[in-house]
């Protein structure tokens, strides 16, 4: 199905739950890997399989947000309490290439699924794991709570606003980027050595790892970034919303030539040798100033129309999209998944892989879904031994 990708032959085992690790199995999936995901039986499995908005269908048990990043996904349900269900996940470890995990930390070990444990089932396993705060802090990580401590929440939102978090869970994302990098570093590194590695990531580093320019406003220039609403601190007019008669819309100027030729567009050369706005230095030290000229004469225009006329002048803008709006951009088109389910439901998706197009991939899966088809063709279990385990409740 898969044997044009990347990674066709490959075989991962996600024991992880919500956003960051299972984004990370997608990722591996939509490269050609098979992703075989470990859920719970006695909780009815990944957690984000309940969490749906009042428009979403409640008798299914795939949630619009599992499925965001649990496409390309084999879904087993087991017990892993039992010594049984322990059993066949050590049985899916011998003939799997990467394990990844998410529990908080020490849970690993007291299932029997931490590093030491399965490096002794499989010597040359990739084990990725992510933890909130590092293996030493016994803290379970949530992305709102990683959003404030790291300075994200603080700096979001207007001047005269509270905090806000961001609408996606932008931790979570990052720190799954750090591990899919890591994983790539390692497999490149086992063609070498032929060894496997551990590879911890936690939240709280990839969100300092994520603050990029504002963090270095604090390093270098000693200035606590405060909040600003859509502008940036060190460019103007840059992120900043603008509204006209029929719409929003963002600028994105960087540099003196193109704030001179943005002044010609709105009919107002002159402002582009005023000694306030001449240079970005002093567009920022007069930014409010600006910022209510440059309102003023938005106002005066259709949202098409000065778009139309800005990109002319190759001046960096766009509109203010809904998500409605996003996905009519043709650009967008590339990156739709669609599939039917099994129960006969017809679901959409977003690729999250942007650098190339996986030739096939999986719907998100039901509950245990696969778990006859793993235990048999996998494992090549017995009819009665499957048998046996259901009856037990291990499996499902």
């Amino acid at each position: 199905m898969k044997n044009n990708s990347a990674l066709n032959g490959l075989r991962v085992l996600e024991l992880a739950n919500v956003l960051a690790g299972p984004s990370v199995g997608t990722f591996l999936a939509e490269l050609g890997a098979e992703v075989i995901k470990i859920e719970n039986l006695l909780t009815r499995g990944d957690v984000t399989r309940k969490w749906k908005l009042p428009t979403e269908d409640p008798e299914t048990d795939i949630s619009g947000y599992f499925s965001c990043v649990n496409w390309g996904k084999l879904s087993i349900a087991l017990d892993l309490k039992q010594d049984a269900g322990l059993g066949i996940v050590l049985d899916l470890v011998k003939i799997s290439d990467i394990v990844l995990v998410s529990y908080k930390p020490g849970d690993a070990r007291k299932l029997g699924v931490d590093y030491p444990a399965l490096r002794k089932v499989r010597e040359d396993i990739i084990y990725g794991e992510i933890t909130g705060y590092g293996p030493a802090n016994p803290r379970a990580g949530y992305d709102a709570l990683l959003q404030a401590e790291t300075g994200f929440t603080y700096m979001n939102g207007t001047p005269d606003g509270p905090p806000v978090k961001m609408p996606v869970a932008l931790i979570d994302v990052m720190a799954a980027h750090q591990l899919k990098e890591a994983i790539l570093l390692a497999l490149l590194e086992k063609t070498r050595t032929g060894a496997g590695k551990y590879l911890q990531v936690s939240l709280f580093q990839s969100g300092i790892a994520s603050l990029v320019n504002q963090a270095a406003n604090w390093l270098v220039g000693k200035t606590n970034p405060e909040r600003l609403g859509s502008d940036h601190p060190n460019i103007v007019p840059y992120g900043t919303i603008f509204s006209t008669r029929t719409g929003e819309i963002v600028l994105a100027v960087g540099t003196d030539r193109q704030f001179e030729d943005l002044c010609r567009v709105l009919g107002v050369p002159e402002w582009a040798q005023d000694d306030r706005f001449s240079s970005n230095y002093q567009r920022v030290r007069h930014r409010d100033v600006l910022k209510e000229m440059i309102a003023g004469e938005f106002s005066k225009w259709a949202r098409d129309e000065l778009l139309n006329s800005l990109n002319e002048w190759n001046i960096p803008s766009g509109a203010v999209h809904n998500l409605q709006e996003v996905f009519r951009q043709p650009e967008a088109q590339d990156l739709l998944l669609s599939a039917e389910l099994t129960s006969g439901k017809y679901l959409q998706g977003v690729r999250s892989v942007v650098f190339m197009k996986s030739s096939d991939i999986l719907p998100p899966p039901h509950l245990g879904e696969h778990t006859d088809y793993i235990l048999t063709r996998l494992l090549n279990y017995s009819q009665d031994k499957i048998a046996c385990l259901t009856n037990k409740n291990i499996i499902s």
